[in-house]
């Protein structure tokens, strides 16, 4: 999200207890690891990310056609911040009639859940950004344009409640009261937790945090799913990651 795009967001005190799956009695850790990349040796993958942001709620269907089965309904803005909604396209149709239709990645259960929205009501828009996780290293990488420009390390979910692995999305970027656990900034993921079905009255949402009145040891895995980063690391993100930003979580 860039600096101008922030102000948009909201400040909540309760975003990181009631939404993402958060352990508090860990130790606080070393501090944040992040490594720039080296331009002649930088991993590439896929340079930005076509977007739909929707004007309006959206029926998804399991194919581009008004008569398939519906998938989900998709709300015009999203719940913690009121930021308008915004889905990676991942293909494009046109049916028989002229409408046209985005398969788009979806958020909420069950992860990697995807659908056909019409495109009327939706403005296009593109992300150069792009975020991996790979649990066994226990490590963020964040790339711009196709190059890998940072790399974090996290705290990741524990044996008993894993981080999900699989193809998500930012849905929002909130910004945290002062003190609020998680904080000061949590990427908001479209996973959710295939352990907790619920967490502290929240969806078992995955959210990419940071460590305020949480602590965890950075490289380990002991949270209750969520991604924990350090502040320099998740302040960097807040600052530059778009709403729609395509993240890819493995588990080597």
């Amino acid at each position: 999200m860039s600096s101008r795009g922030l102000t948009r967001h909201l400040t909540l005190a309760l975003a990181a207890a009631s939404l993402f799956g958060l352990t508090a009695a860990s130790a606080a850790g070393a501090s944040t690891s992040a490594s720039p990349a080296r331009a002649s040796t930088a991993a590439r993958v896929q340079a930005t990310q076509e977007l739909a942001v929707l004007w309006s709620a959206k029926t998804a269907h399991e194919a581009p056609n008004a008569g398939s089965p519906q998938v989900a309904v998709v709300a015009p803005r999203r719940p913690i911040t009121g930021a308008e909604t915004t889905l990676p396209v991942l293909a494009r149709s046109i049916a028989a009639d002229g409408t046209w239709w985005l398969q788009v990645m979806l958020p909420g259960r069950p992860d990697g859940l995807i659908g056909w929205i019409t495109q009327s009501g939706t403005r296009p828009a593109v992300t150069p950004w792009r975020i991996t996780l790979n649990l066994g290293a226990r490590r963020v990488t964040v790339y711009n344009d196709g190059t890998r420009v940072r790399s974090f390390r996290a705290v990741v979910g524990k044996p008993s409640t894993p981080t999900p692995t699989g193809r998500f999305f930012v849905e929002e970027v909130v910004q945290m009261q002062p003190g609020a656990p998680g904080g000061p900034f949590a990427l908001a993921l479209s996973a959710r937790s295939n352990a907790l079905q619920e967490f502290e009255g929240g969806p078992g949402q995955i959210g990419m945090h940071g460590r305020d009145n949480l602590g965890g040891t950075l490289g380990a895995a002991e949270s209750h799913g969520c991604v924990r980063l350090g502040t320099p690391a998740i302040d960097w993100l807040a600052a530059r990651i778009d709403d729609g930003t395509p993240v890819t979580i493995s588990a080597h």
